[in-house]
C-alpha cells in the first residue's frame, strides 16, 4: 500500500481549527448520574435501588468512542480484560471477569443470549458486533445464574441494541479510514477502512430498520516475525429489523442477522498464509403484552455459525446452532414487590465427526423488594433441568441498603450467589479432547460494598468480592478435557469514580486488583485501571484523553509449555470530535496509543502502536 501523508496533515490541521472554537456561556452537561439499570433485575430500577454496581454505556459514551470496537470499549471498563482487544483485527477475543475465563462471561443481545457451540469455549465472537447497532451496553458482574443461566459466572455483558426513529425516515451514515501499524512500524500507510450505514423509522404501527457494516484492516502481522507479512480481516455485517404495534398493551418485533468475516492468521508463531472464514446467521422475535401492572415477554432466536480454517495444519470447519427462548412473566405488587416468572429453553447443536446435542430447560423466579425506608432486597432461584446432567439448583440473595444524605446517599450492598456452568458440546463430544464424562463446573461468590454519591456530580464505588470454583475444566498430558481437582479461588477489589466538576468536563476513573489462586491464572492481569477525562470545549467539540494501565500477567509458550511474564504496559488514547452541521454531520479522530508503547498483550502476537483515525458521522 502506498504512503499516503495528506489525509494525517489534513486531519492534524482540522483539529488544530476546532480548537480554536470559543466556549459559549451555556456548556452543555456532559452526563447524568441518575442512571436506571436492568440487567441485575430486568426491571428499569433506579441504580440505588440496585444491590450491584452495574456498569452502564450509554449511547453518548458510544458517541464519543466512534471508529472503536465494542471490545476496546468494554475493555476499559473494571475487572474486565478482552485479551486481543489491543491487537490486529482477526484475533481471537476471550472476554475474562473476575478471575475467569472467557466461557464464565455470558453475552446477552437484546434478551437473548448468544454463543457459538461448535467452539471450545463457546465464547460469543465480540468480532461480529458493530458498535453502530447498538443503543447501550449494561455489564453486570458476579454470579447471575439465577436470571441468565449457565455461563453466567462471572459477568453478563447486556447489549441492547437501537430502536427505530418515530419520524417515517431516518438514518445514519458513518464512515472513517486510517493506520493499522505496529510500534516498530511508523510508515503510517493507511491500513483501515470502516463504513456503517443505517435506515430506520415508523409509519404509524409499524416500524422498521435496516444496518449494514463493513471493516478492512490490513498491514500487520498476527505473529512477530521479522517478515511482518500484512495479514487481512474484512468483515460484513447486515441487521433487518421489522415491528408492528398491535394495540397500546401489545407489540411484536422480528429481525434477522447475518455476519461474515474473513481473516488471514498465523499459525505456530510464524507467517504463513493461513486463511479463516466465519459466517452467523441469526433470526429471531422479541414480544411484549402488558396489562396493569404486570407484562408478559416472549424472546426468542435461532443462530446458525459456521467456521473454516484453512492453514499449515489442513483444512477443517466447525458448524454449530442454537435454539434459545426466553418466558418470563414481570408482576409489580403495590410499589414495592417487583417479581418475575420465567422459563428458558436453550437447545445447543453442532457437527464434529456426528452430529451431537443437548437441550436445557430451565424455570426460573426473582423479586425484588423496595423499601420506603432504604432497604432493598433481589433474591432468586433457578432449577436447571440438562439433558446431560440432570436437575441443578441455583440462587442468589442480593440486599442492600441506602442512607439518604443532604445532598446525596450511602449504599451499602452485599450478595451471596452460586452459578453453573454445563461443559459445552466440544468440551464433550469434540473430536479433540472430548470427555463425555465431565462435571458441570459450580461456582460460588460472595461480594460487599459500598457506594457513594453525592450532589448528582460524583459517585464512588468499592466493591470485595470472592468466588469460589469448583470443577473447574482443563487438560491433561494428552489434551483431554478433564475436571480439575484443585479448587480455584479469585478475589479481588474494584474502585470506580465518576466526577462531574463542572458542566462541560467529566473525568472517569476504575481500578481492579483480582487475585485468583489454583492455577497458573493464564492472561489475567493482577492489577488494572483507567482514567478518561472528557471536556466539551464548546457546543459542538468536545475532546477526550483516555488513559489504561495494564498490570502484569502470564501467558503460556507453546514450544516449551512454560508460564512466561508478560510485562505491564500502559496506553494513551486520544479523541476529537466536532459537530459541523448541528444534529446532522460531525467528524472526529482518533489517536490511540499516543506515545508508541511497545507491549505485548497475547505471547507471540502484535500490538497496535501509534495510530490514527479519521471519520465523519452523518444524520438523515
Amino acid at each position: 500500500m502506498k504512503k499516503n501523508h495528506l489525509w494525517l496533515i489534513t486531519a492534524l490541521l482540522a483539529g488544530k481549527g476546532v480548537f480554536a472554537q470559543n466556549v459559549p456561556q451555556d456548556s452543555l452537561k456532559v452526563q447524568q448520574l441518575d442512571e436506571v439499570v436492568v440487567s441485575d433485575s430486568k426491571f428499569e430500577l433506579k441504580r440505588e435501588n440496585s444491590g450491584k454496581t452495574v456498569i452502564k454505556i450509554t449511547a453518548e459514551e458510544l458517541q464519543r468512542n466512534q471508529g472503536r470496537t465494542v471490545a476496546e470499549i468494554i475493555n476499559t471498563k473494571s475487572g474486565i480484560e478482552i485479551a486481543g482487544s489491543r491487537g490486529r483485527d482477526g484475533a481471537v477475543l476471550g472476554a475474562f471477569a473476575r478471575g475467569g475465563r472467557g466461557r464464565q462471561v455470558l453475552i446477552v443481545i437484546d434478551g437473548v443470549r448468544v454463543s457459538d457451540p461448535s467452539t471450545f469455549s463457546a465464547e460469543y465472537d465480540l468480532r461480529l458486533l458493530s458498535p453502530n447497532t447498538i443503543e447501550s451496553i449494561e455489564i453486570i458482574k458476579g454470579a447471575a445464574s439465577t436470571l441468565y443461566g449457565t455461563n453466567a459466572a462471572t459477568a453478563v455483558i447486556n447489549i441492547t441494541t437501537k430502536k427505530s426513529s418515530e419520524r417515517e425516515v431516518a438514518g445514519n451514515f458513518e464512515t472513517s479510514i486510517g493506520t493499522n501499524q505496529t510500534a516498530d512500524d511508523q510508515s503510517y500507510d493507511l491500513g483501515s477502512i470502516q463504513n456503517a450505514a443505517n435506515v430506520n423509522g415508523t409509519l404509524g404501527k409499524f416500524n422498521y430498520g435496516v444496518d449494514f457494516s463493513n471493516r478492512y484492516k490490513s498491514g500487520m502481522s498476527a505473529a512477530v516475525t521479522p517478515q511482518n507479512e500484512e495479514d487481512i480481516f474484512s468483515h460484513f455485517s447486515t441487521n433487518v429489523r421489522l415491528g408492528y404495534q398491535f394495540s397500546e398493551q401489545f407489540e411484536l418485533q422480528v429481525y434477522g442477522n447475518q455476519t461474515k468475516f474473513k481473516n488471514e492468521y498465523d499459525a505456530s508463531m510464524m507467517d504463513a498464509p493461513n486463511l479463516g472464514e466465519n459466517e452467523q446467521q441469526r433470526v429471531g422475535l422479541s414480544s411484549e403484552y402488558s396489562y396493569g401492572k404486570g407484562s408478559v415477554h416472549l424472546n426468542a432466536a435461532y443462530s446458525d455459525y459456521e467456521s473454516i480454517a484453512n492453514d499449515t495444519f489442513g483444512e477443517s470447519t466447525t458448524e454449530g446452532n442454537n435454539w434459545v427462548l426466553d418466558l418470563y412473566h414481570k408482576y409489580v405488587f403495590g410499589e414495592q414487590f417487583h417479581t418475575i416468572l420465567g422459563v428458558n429453553y436453550i437447545k445447543d447443536e453442532a457437527r464434529f465427526t456426528q452430529e451431537v446435542d443437548f437441550t436445557i430447560v430451565d424455570p426460573y423466579a426473582n423479586v425484588v423488594y423496595v423499601s420506603d425506608f432504604g432497604l432493598n432486597l433481589n433474591a432468586g432461584a433457578r432449577l436447571n433441568n440438562h439433558s446431560e446432567y440432570g436437575n441443578h439448583f441455583v440462587y442468589n440473595v442480593n440486599p442492600s441498603f441506602v442512607f439518604d444524605t443532604e445532598n446525596g446517599y450511602v449504599k451499602l450492598l452485599g450478595s451471596y450467589a452460586t452459578s453453573y456452568i454445563t461443559p459445552n458440546l466440544t468440551q464433550l463430544f469434540g473430536a479433540f479432547g472430548g470427555n463425555p464424562n465431565l462435571e458441570p463446573e459450580e461456582n460460588t461468590t460472595i461480594e460487599g460494598g459500598v457506594e457513594l454519591k453525592l450532589d448528582n456530580t460524583f459517585r464512588i464505588s468499592t466493591l470485595y468480592f470472592d468466588r469460589n470454583e469448583t470443577n473447574a475444566i482443563g487438560f491433561d498430558a494428552n489434551f483431554t478435557s478433564i475436571n480439575v481437582a484443585d479448587e480455584i479461588d479469585a478475589n479481588g477489589v474494584e474502585v470506580e469514580a465518576t466526577w462531574l466538576p463542572w458542566n462541560n468536563v467529566s473525568v472517569n476513573a476504575n481500578y481492579t486488583f483480582t487475585e485468583r489462586k489454583g492455577d497458573n491464572a493464564i492472561r489475567i492481569p493482577k492489577h488494572k485501571a483507567n482514567l478518561s477525562l472528557w471536556y466539551q470545549f464548546s457546543e459542538s467539540t468536545n475532546a477526550s484523553l483516555d488513559y489504561a494501565y495494564t498490570g502484569e500477567r502470564f501467558d503460556t509458550d507453546f514450544n516449551t509449555f512454560s508460564d512466561i511474564a508478560l510485562e505491564p504496559f500502559s496506553l494513551l488514547n486520544f479523541a476529537i470530535r466536532h459537530e459541523l452541521i448541528k444534529n446532522k454531520l460531525n467528524v472526529f479522530l482518533n489517536a490511540d496509543n499516543l506515545l508508541n508503547e511497545d507491549y505485548r498483550e497475547l505471547l507471540g502476537f502484535t500490538t497496535r502502536g501509534r495510530n490514527f483515525r479519521l471519520g465523519f458521522s452523518l444524520n438523515l
